[in-house]
C-alpha cells in the first residue's frame, strides 16, 4: 500500500506483506538463515518421531552455526577427542571450513576413513574428501573418490551435484542426473538450461514439467507453467493439468490456475480450486456450474463446505440463503459461519428479527465458534457504545470463556479488561488481560494485556527506546520428518546440502502432512525464500482435517514453529542501523517482516523496493537530507535499511516519538495521521487505534506491533518466563 504523505514529501511505501544488538545475539549474525529453536521436542502422537536430539549433551551443535573462525578452536579440540559421534561432527565440521578456505591438505586427515564411523553422512563425507584432494592438488586421488560415489552411493541424492559438475564437459551425465534425480534443484537447473539454449527441442515437454513439479523455487518456473498451459495443452495429461494448477495456485496466479484445474482429474481439491481460479478470473456461469460439479460428485468433502459458501458470492442475496442452508444442515463443522452468512444476508434484506434470531441460535447451539466470538465481540462494542460498561465486560468475558481459541476472543478479552478497569474493577480487569495472554500469547492484544498488566514490555511512546534482552539462540532443534542424514545436515547447518536433499524427499508436495509442510518452510528459509518459508508455517493453522489440527496444535506448543513465523535475518545490518538512529531494533525487525518478509530485491507495483520497502524518490529526498548518503543502491539489504531506518527516526521525531503515530504514517501517510491526531475524540492511545478510519491501517498497526510482541517474547527471557507464568496460572 502506498503512503498518503504531504505533497512536499517524497513516498516511502512500506507496503504490507527481525536482528538485534551483535552484542545480544553474537551467534545470530549470520544473514544466510533462520536460527531455529533449542527447546526440547518430545516425541508424541501425532508427531511421532521428532526425537528429542536438541539437548543432547553434544556440545559440538551449539558450534555448527558459528562461523568459521569463530569455531576453529573448539573444533579443533572437540576432532582430537574419543571416538564419538561429537568428535565425527567435529572433524566432518572442521574439514569443511578447511576446504572452504582452500587448505585441503588440513582437510584430509581429518576425512579419513570417516565415512565408517558416520554413516550417515558418508557420501557427503567423501564429497568433501574429493573436494580436499582437489585443493591439495590431488587431482588422481580425487578421481579415485569420486568413481567410488558414484559406484556406491549412485542412488543417493548426494551424488547429484556431482552428476551436475561433471555433466558440463559429458551431457550423458545430465541425463543421468535428470533419470535419477529429477526433483533435484540441480536437474531444475539442467531442465533450465537445456530449455534457455533450444526451447523447442524435442524433449521440450518432459523438461518443462521437471521444473513445474520440483522448481516452484526457480525465477522462471511462471514462464514454464504457463508454457505448458498454452502451448502444450493438447499434449498434457490431467495429472501434469494438476501439476500446472498447483504451481500457478501457489504462485498465487487463481485466475491462471483455475482453467488448468478444470481439466485435471476431479476431485474435491481440484474441483474447488477450478472453481475458485475462474470465480478469480471473473468467469463466474463457469465458476457456479464447477462448484455445482463439487457438490454433486463429492458432496461430503470439506472442499465442498467451502465451495458453497464461495458461491453464495456469485448469487443473488435470496438464493445464497437456499445454499447457506445446505452448508449449515450437512457441514456441522462449518454450520456456525454459515450461520452468522445467513445473518448478514438477513439484515440486508432487512430482515432484522430473523437475522437476531439467527445469532442466537449460534450463540446457543455453536458457543465455542468463531462465529459466536464474532457476535459476542460485536455486542461487547455496542455495549461500550451505548456506555453499558458492565454488560460490555460480560460479553467480553464471555467470549473468552465459551470462545477461548477463537481470534476475535483476545480483541473481545482486552477490551473488557479495559472496560472493568473503567468500573474500578482491577482485579477482574487484570485477570482477563492474563486470560488474553494466556489463550493468546501471539496476539497482538496479548501485547496491549501485557502493557496494561505492568509489564516491561514497552508502550507506543516509549517502545522506541527500549533495548530488550535477547537470548542468542545457540543451536537447532531436529526436524520432525525426513531422513536421518537430512536431520543430521539442518543440525549442523549445511543449508544448502539439507534443502537439496528435502527437495527429493518432499515427494508429496501437493498434499503434504503438517510436519513435512513445517520442514518445508523451514527449508525454504535457510535458502532466503522467506516469503513462502514463512507462509508455509504460519498457513498451518488453516488445516481443517482433526488429525491435522492435532498435529498443528502440538507443533504450536514447540518454539520452533513461533521461531518458524518469526525468524530474524539480517541481524547485524538491522542493529547496527537500529543504534545508530536509537531506535528499538525488534520494531525495525517487526516492520520489515510485515513489509517485505525479509526479501532484499521485492518490490511493489508502485516500485517500493527491499527489505524496507523504500520508495526511489524516498531514497533521493533522504540523500538530499542527509549529508552521509552519498551513493545507494536500494536493492542492497546494507543501504535499504539505512535509508529505512532514516525515515523511521524521522517520523519518530515528526510525532514526538510516538510509535503508534510513527508507523501508522508509514502506511496512511503523514497528512492523514496529522488530519486524525488534529481530530481528537480518542481518550487514549488504544482508543486512537481503534478509531483509526483506514481499515488497512488499523490492521497495519496490529500487525507491526504484533510482530514486535511476538519478537519480545520469543527471545527475551524475562517475557518468555512471564507469558509461561501466566499460562500455566490459567490453565
Amino acid at each position: 500500500m502506498l503512503n498518503r504523505m504531504k505533497p512536499h514529501l517524497p513516498l516511502l511505501a512500506l507496503a504490507g506483506l527481525s536482528a538485534l544488538s551483535l552484542g545480544m545475539v553474537a551467534a545470530l549474525t549470520n544473514t544466510g538463515g533462520p536460527r531455529v529453536s533449542t527447546g526440547e521436542v518430545v516425541s508424541e502422537s501425532p508427531l511421532a518421531g521428532w526425537r528429542d536430539q536438541t539437548r543432547s549433551e553434544d556440545p559440538v551443535l551449539d558450534l555448527a552455526l558459528q562461523p568459521a573462525e569463530q569455531r576453529a578452536e573448539a573444533l579443533a579440540q572437540y576432532a582430537q577427542g574419543p571416538n564419538s559421534r561429537s568428535q565425527h561432527r567435529a572433524r566432518y565440521l572442521l574439514a569443511l571450513d578447511w576446504v572452504a578456505a582452500d587448505r585441503g591438505g588440513s582437510a584430509l586427515p581429518l576425512l579419513e576413513g570417516l565415512e565408517a564411523d558416520y554413516p550417515d553422512m558418508a557420501p557427503y563425507i567423501l564429497l568433501a574428501k574429493a573436494q580436499a584432494q582437489t585443493a591439495a592438488g590431488q587431482a588422481e586421488s580425487a578421481q579415485i573418490t569420486q568413481d567410488r560415489l558414484l559406484t556406491e552411493y549412485i542412488d543417493d541424492p548426494a551424488v547429484a551435484p556431482l552428476l551436475y559438475a561433471l555433466g558440463q564437459r559429458d551431457p550423458t551425465r545430465w541425463d543421468e542426473l535428470l533419470q535419477r534425480f529429477p526433483d533435484h534443484p540441480k536437474a531444475v537447473d539442467v531442465a533450465h538450461q537445456r530449455l534457455t539454449e533450444d526451447p523447442n527441442r524435442a524433449d521440450a515437454l518432459p523438461l518443462l514439467l521437471i521444473m513445474a513439479r520440483a522448481g516452484l523455487h526457480h525465477p522462471s518456473v511462471g514462464d514454464a507453467l504457463l508454457r505448458l498451459k498454452n502451448q502444450f495443452a493438447d499434449q498434457l495429461q490431467p495429472e501434469d493439468w494438476q501439476t500446472v494448477g498447483f504451481g500457478l495456485w501457489r504462485r498465487d496466479v487463481y485466475r491462471e490456475a483455475g482453467p488448468a484445474y478444470a481439466r485435471a482429474t476431479p476431485s474435491p481439491r481440484n474441483l474447488y480450486r477450478a472453481a475458485r481460479g475462474l470465480q478469480i478470473g471473473g468467469q463466474t456461469e463457469r465458476a457456479i456450474t464447477l462448484y455445482n460439479q463439487l457438490d454433486q460428485q463429492f458432496p461430503d468433502a470439506p472442499e465442498t463446505a467451502t465451495g458453497l459458501l464461495r458461491l453464495t458470492l456469485s448469487l443473488p442475496d435470496e438464493q445464497s440463503l437456499g445454499v447457506l442452508d445446505q452448508v449449515i444442515a450437512r457441514f456441522p463443522d462449518r454450520a456456525a459461519e454459515a450461520m452468522l452468512k445467513r445473518a448478514e444476508i438477513l439484515d440486508k434484506l432487512n430482515s432484522a428479527a430473523s437475522a437476531q434470531a439467527t445469532r442466537e441460535t449460534i450463540l446457543k447451539d455453536y458457543s465455542s465458534s468463531e462465529a459466536a466470538a464474532e457476535i459476542r465481540l460485536k455486542n461487547a462494542r455496542n455495549a461500550a457504545q451505548q456506555g453499558d460498561l458492565a454488560m460490555a465486560v460480560r460479553w467480553g468475558r464471555d467470549a473468552l470463556k465459551h470462545s477461548p481459541d477463537a481470534d476475535d476472543s483476545a480483541e473481545a478479552g482486552f477490551w473488557a479488561g479495559k472496560w472493568a478497569a473503567d468500573l474500578g474493577q482491577t482485579d477482574d480487569a487484570q485477570t482477563l488481560w492474563e486470560q488474553v495472554i494466556a489463550a493468546h500469547p501471539e496476539s497482538y492484544f496479548a501485547w496491549r494485556s501485557a502493557v496494561h498488566l505492568g509489564w516491561d514490555v514497552g508502550d507506543f511512546t516509549t517502545v522506541r527506546d527500549k533495548v530488550p534482552a535477547i537470548a542468542p539462540l545457540t543451536r537447532r532443534s531436529p526436524l520432525p520428518t525426513g531422513s536421518d542424514t537430512l536431520k543430521e545436515l539442518y543440525l549442523l547447518g549445511q543449508d544448502r546440502a539439507a534443502w537439496e536433499r528435502w527437495q527429493t524427499e518432499y515427494v508429496n508436495r501437493q498434499d503434504p502432512s503438517v510436519p513435512e509442510r513445517f520442514v518445508d518452510g523451514l527449508m525454504r528459509q535457510t535458502q532466503g525464500d522467506y516469503i513462502d518459508g514463512i507462509f508455509q508455517v504460519s498457513s498451518l493453522s488453516w488445516v481443517d482435517e482433526p488429525e491435522d489440527i492435532e498435529a498443528y496444535k502440538a507443533l504450536k506448543q514447540k518454539p520452533d514453529y513461533w521461531h518458524g513465523v518469526y525468524p530474524f535475518p539480517f541481524a547485524d545490518l538491522i542493529q547496527t542501523w537500529s543504534v545508530e538512529r536509537q531506535l528499538n531494533p525488534l520494531l525495525v525487525l517487526a516492520l520489515i517482516r510485515q513489509e517485505s518478509r525479509f526479501m532484499p530485491r521485492i518490490r511493489s507495483v508502485a516500485g517500493a523496493t527491499g527489505l524496507m520497502q523504500v520508495m526511489p524518490d524516498t531514497a533521493k529526498w533522504i540523500k538530499d537530507r542527509e549529508p552521509t548518503i552519498t551513493e545507494y543502491d536500494i536493492t542492497d539489504p546494507h543501504d535499504n535499511i539505512k535509508l529505512g531506518t532514516w525515515y523511521l527516526d524521522y517520523t519518530h521525531r515528526e510525532y514526538g516519538n510516538n510509535s503508534m503515530f510513527a508507523i501508522a504514517s508509514y502506511n496512511a501517510g503523514p497528512g492523514n495521521v496529522a488530519n486524525w491526531i488534529n481530530r481528537g475524540g480518542y481518550r487514549n492511545d488504544d482508543d486512537f487505534a481503534d478509531k483509526i478510519p483506514f481499515p488497512e491501517t488499523r490492521g497495519y498497526i496490529q500487525s507491526i506491533f504484533g510482530n514486535y510482541w511476538n519478537y519480545l517474547r520469543l527471545y527475551d527471557p524475562t517475557i518468555a518466563a512471564q507469558v509461561e507464568n501466566v499460562q500455566q496460572r490459567h490453565r
